[in-house]
């Protein structure tokens, strides 16, 4: 496929690379909700050294759009245009040094829970507890039972788009609640994180403790993106969802959970218009009901069919 303006493949335009280039990839095999629609282009480096290269050598106006497993992302039905970049097996590792872990953004956080646990090292179990990658949980501040991932940060290396290199500290990121301010083209490659001496069975205890607690309150066997909204302080989101009387609320073959109403579900055949619209629609009744403004924790990227719509709007 070719981008606006040129006549050449995109995929010829491209600088070589050690790792697996793909033409229309299709973007609802990887996601957690299964819909979307496919990649023009998608990359999936070798290593640091691939990408980097890869990012300094690309042409200037070629789109590039980052994802992890897909666990908190909806790709709208008509797909990603440029390259999109999944880091694989070659960015998963995670290592114990001095008793600091270093952690690929590559590697899922469930992964690096059981490391830590299998170390002895406690402070990480709330990981378990959140489905996705290092690198997501970096670009969201993302946590779980009360502990977000800045708490437990030294810092992060990541490239930005020309293939710089930076490393930078919790206090350089901007992290706030479901929040992190670094520049949008930036793509973290990996991340130092702190824990604290602890009994590997008190630790393993914990964790079975927090999959307990997601197995009984989130329909974490269906097809889901997690938390779709924010929690908007003091109140809980689900709580405002709920008192505007949106559980269950279905639009299309999308559902607002009945186990969890802050949790959109796939019922089997939703499109990602169905999803956003039924997202868009809590929003509006839950506004209208309450006076607050629900704030997307779900990343919607993608063009609408019919459209050419690039971005994570509010």
């Amino acid at each position: 496929m070719s981008t606006p303006g040129h006549h050449t493949p995109l995929i010829d335009r491209l600088p070589k690379v050690r790792g697996k280039l793909r033409e229309g990839a299709r973007l609802s095999k990887v996601t957690w909700f299964q819909v979307g629609g496919p990649a023009d282009v998608m990359f999936r480096p070798a290593d640091f050294d691939d990408l980097a290269d890869f990012l300094k050598d690309k042409p200037d106006d070629l789109p590039v759009t980052v994802i992890g497993v897909g666990s908190n992302l909806l790709v709208r039905d008509g797909g990603i245009r440029g390259v999109v970049i999944r880091l694989g097996r070659p960015f998963t590792d995670t290592l114990i040094k001095d008793g600091e872990i270093h952690a690929g953004a590559g590697a899922l956080d469930l992964n690096v829970a059981q490391t830590t646990q299998q170390a002895g090292i406690a402070g990480l179990e709330f990981l378990s507890g959140i489905p996705g990658t290092i690198g997501g949980a970096l670009r969201m501040n993302a946590g779980a039972y009360g502990t977000e991932i800045r708490d437990i940060l030294i810092s992060a290396t990541a490239l930005d788009g020309n293939g710089m290199v930076h490393t930078v500290t919790p206090d350089e990121m901007d992290m706030t609640y479901r929040h992190c301010g670094v520049p949008e083209d930036w793509i973290f490659t990996s991340a130092i994180l702190r824990g604290e001496p602890g009994d590997s069975d008190k630790i393993a205890a914990r964790m079975a403790k927090i999959q307990d607690a997601r197995a009984g309150s989130q329909p974490i066997k269906s097809r889901t993106g997690g938390s779709t909204f924010a929690n908007p302080a003091p109140d809980r989101a689900w709580e405002v969802i709920d008192a505007a009387g949106c559980r269950g609320l279905m639009i299309g073959g999308a559902q607002m959970s009945e186990q969890h109403c802050n949790f959109m579900i796939n019922l089997g055949n939703a499109t990602a218009l169905d999803l956003e619209q039924l997202g868009d629609e809590v929003k509006k009744r839950v506004k209208n009901h309450s006076g607050v403004e629900l704030r997307w924790e779900i990343r919607r990227i993608g063009d609408r069919i019919g459209h050419s719509i690039i971005g994570k709007d509010a």
